[in-house]
């Protein structure tokens, strides 16, 4: 009975505030949209006044109801009045809303949103004898989407093809509401097109409630689309905004039949000589790259081994210049497209010199060598011996030799335009006869002192290479301490202690002849000398001798000073007469200074009557 009570007393009070309403009005003000995120909160104002009463209604209901877009039955989930509040069990929001109250009305908020709740909320105020009113506010829930994932076709799209092929796919998940999908080609939108466009949609609803929508886009792509880049954006709304979002781009491959062809030299650089290893290349501008065939104009039927688009040329020589050929057959094996290059091989023989190897010549003799190189190109011919230029040309001239004209000539023949090119040859000269000692004088004029060691050298050249002796005399105590030869000279030296005037003959001979040089040394009496004197160290040793003679005379200041105080010398005008008379000695001190081997300093004062002697004198 209770439990009836309960139920028919709110229901009496409604219908007895309707019979009333016709007294007042209430003025009830409500937003009619609100947007919310998924998960966030909505707050949902309900503001009410009465008019046409004298004063505020004591007591006032307020009901919320919520009804699902485009279904006639609605539900309420709250019910207030001065006595009570209450949300109403066994419905969606049962925990999840809340119902405050100010001056102006109330809100109801609702906590978690969810996409279910993308319903209409309806206000309901029922004010007493001022009437009732009653207002709706439709929920609007969002949730933005993941980003869009692109997917372009694995294998190539072939321009032959007359009707749009795939391109693409793109596809979105999990939006709320359903996004949209637009797309670009080089930022440009795609507008589907017959025969050239076509887009085909694919919307997906989730057990959630969400979106997915998936986009196909199918182009019938030219050649010119092969650097083109295709992208999709998704657009999709949010509270207040339509806010969107750009794949990342993608290129497709397109397949287009080849229709010109390049063919060219790719290394080495420049000019091409025997020995090196050439490669041409060959390169069309079909997508994919065709198969390419290469052979030599002279043989076309002859194709040649290739890797790719690459024909290496190991080790070329001259019987390798000529017409290169590269083709593209097309389905048919037919020539599609043909290309040529002109290979060159450049060569220089080796160096051919004339006298070869070795050749032999007398002094005084001329000579004329040769030097030449068959060549591709125009040849520069430089002769040298010793690392030093002697000549410039295809000949050299060697006129009146002497023994400086025998050694290696070598000759050096180079390519200007190709410097890699190069090549020599080279011929040894020997010229023969007899000796030829080294200096232009016959006898040399010597001097020594006696007891000291000379020693004497003795160079000849010749061909055959002389041999050298010694004779001397005056001296017994002397031998031969170096002796050397190389191709062109022999060279000899002998160490002669000199006690005496001494005659030393070198004598140097091969079968071509005799020379002879003569060495005469004078022997010097050795002569025992004092060291001079050093101005430096003497300079010292005086400065020494004056402070020691002040150091003296002050010394024997202070005596005299001492004695007159005691009184032992007289203070009378004869004493001093008797120390002024004295007749002073004319002795004077003198400095000797000597040097030592050690460097060792002497310092000896002695006295001379009446002169001084300087250091010379000394």
């Amino acid at each position: 009975m209770a439990f009836l009570r309960g139920a028919f007393l709110p229901l009496f009070l409604h219908i007895f505030l309707l019979n009333r309403s016709v007294w007042g009005k209430v003025e009830l003000t409500m937003n009619d949209n609100l947007e919310v995120y998924l998960g966030d909160p909505a707050e949902i104002p309900c503001h009410y006044s009465f008019t046409g009463v004298n004063e505020e209604p004591s007591f006032v209901i307020i009901q919320w109801f919520v009804r699902s877009a485009g279904n006639g039955s609605r539900m309420r989930i709250f019910y207030s009045d001065v006595n009570q509040q209450i949300v109403d069990n066994n419905t969606d929001y049962s925990g999840r809303i809340e119902v405050t109250s100010d001056q102006r009305g109330n809100t109801l908020l609702i906590q978690n949103v969810q996409l279910s709740d993308e319903k209409e909320f309806f206000c309901q105020v029922n004010g007493q004898e001022a009437g009732n009113a009653e207002r709706k506010t439709h929920l609007r829930v969002f949730a933005p989407p993941e980003a869009p994932e692109i997917e372009g076709v694995p294998n190539g799209i072939s321009v032959t093809n007359t009707m749009p092929s795939k391109v693409a796919s793109c596809e979105v998940r999990n939006g709320f509401p359903k996004p949209n999908i637009t797309w670009y080609k080089d930022s440009e939108p795609l507008v589907p097109k017959v025969g050239q466009v076509n887009v085909i949609i694919l919307v997906t609803r989730e057990f959630r409630g969400f979106y997915s929508v998936q986009s196909t886009l199918e182009y019938r792509t030219l050649k010119e689309d092969k650097d083109s880049h295709f992208s999709c954006e998704v657009s999709f709304s949010v509270p207040g905004a339509i806010r969107t979002r750009m794949s990342q781009s993608i290129n497709v491959t397109v397949h287009y039949p080849t229709t010109m062809m390049e063919l060219w030299k790719d290394s080495p650089q420049g000019l091409v000589k025997e020995g090196d290893t050439v490669e041409l290349r060959c390169q069309g501008d079909g997508n994919p790259p065709p198969i390419y065939i290469f052979s030599k104009e002279q043989e076309p039927d002859a194709p040649l081994e290739s890797r790719g688009d690459v024909l290496i040329l190991p080790s070329v020589t001259r019987k390798d210049s000529g017409i290169y050929q590269c083709r593209v057959l097309d389905s048919a094996g037919q020539t599609e497209v043909k290309e040529e290059v002109t290979l060159t091989v450049h060569y220089l023989d080796p160096a051919v010199v004339v006298p070869k190897d070795l050749e032999y010549m007398d002094k005084g003799e001329n000579l004329v060598a040769s030097c030449n190189a068959l060549s591709s190109l125009k040849t520069v011919t430089i002769w040298y011996k010793e690392g030093k230029q002697v000549g410039y040309g295809n000949t050299l001239h060697l006129n009146d030799a002497t023994y400086e004209t025998s050694g290696q000539y070598v000759c050096e023949v180079t390519v200007p335009s190709l410097p890699s090119l190069h090549t020599n040859g080279s011929v040894h000269i020997i010229v023969q006869g007899g000796p030829q000692l080294a200096g232009v004088e016959d006898e040399i004029q010597l001097e020594e002192v006696a007891g000291r060691t000379l020693n004497l050298s003795c160079e000849a050249r010749g061909h055959p290479l002389p041999s050298i002796t010694w004779s001397i005399t005056g001296s017994q105590n002397w031998q031969e301490v170096m002796s050397k030869a190389n191709d062109h000279m022999t060279h000899s030296m002998v160490s002669v202690k000199i006690n005496s005037d001494v005659s030393a003959v070198c004598n140097a001979s091969n079968n071509q002849g005799t020379e002879v040089k003569v060495f005469s040394i004078k022997a010097i009496p050795r002569v025992t000398r004092t060291a001079p004197f050093s101005p430096v160290e003497g300079s010292g040793v005086i400065i020494v001798v004056i402070i020691l003679c002040l150091l003296l005379l002050a010394f024997l200041g202070s005596v005299v000073y001492f004695l007159h105080k005691k009184g032992k010398i007289p203070c009378g005008r004869s004493g001093k007469q008797e120390i002024t008379k004295e007749k002073p000695t004319k002795d004077d001190i003198v400095v000797e200074m000597k040097n030592n081997p050690k460097n060792e300093e002497a310092v000896l004062l002695k006295a001379v009557n009446g002169e001084k002697k300087g250091p010379n004198d000394q």
